[in-house]
């Protein structure tokens, strides 16, 4: 059984940087591409970022292209999002994900996911 643990949300202002971490336990992530998606109330889940576990190739939502930078380290069994320039628009629970599959498009579709946490909450005061 794979179990992600989310971690680093809070409560930040405009402009702020906020780093959340999710640790995978159950296997290892080595054969994991994994990812994070977002939703706010009222609004459909969305795409954040995603890391295809065959070279690491990454891929963006379109609201936090160049704001936000995903990442891995296999050895921790950890993924990353560095979120930077944070919007109150950036408000929302942000859900770890994994999943076997390896590439665009299937990376941006969450019905792909297998695996999901429980969710951190961001919020961005203006």
């Amino acid at each position: 059984q794979v179990h992600l643990a989310e971690s680093g949300g809070g409560v930040v202002q405009a402009g702020d940087s906020l780093r959340l971490s999710c640790v995978v336990s159950g296997r290892t992530m080595k054969r994991l591409s994994m990812g994070w998606f977002r939703q706010a109330p009222g609004k459909e889940r969305e795409l954040v970022a995603a890391i295809s576990w065959i070279g690491e190739s990454t891929i963006y939502g379109e609201a936090v292209q160049g704001r936000f930078t995903i990442s891995r380290d296999n050895d921790k069994n950890t993924q990353y999002l560095q979120m930077n320039d944070l919007k109150p628009e950036d408000t929302a629970v942000y859900y770890c994900v994994a999943t076997p599959y390896s590439s665009d498009p299937s990376l941006r579709d969450g019905s792909n996911f297998d695996f999901w946490g429980q969710g951190t909450q961001v919020t961005v005061s203006s």
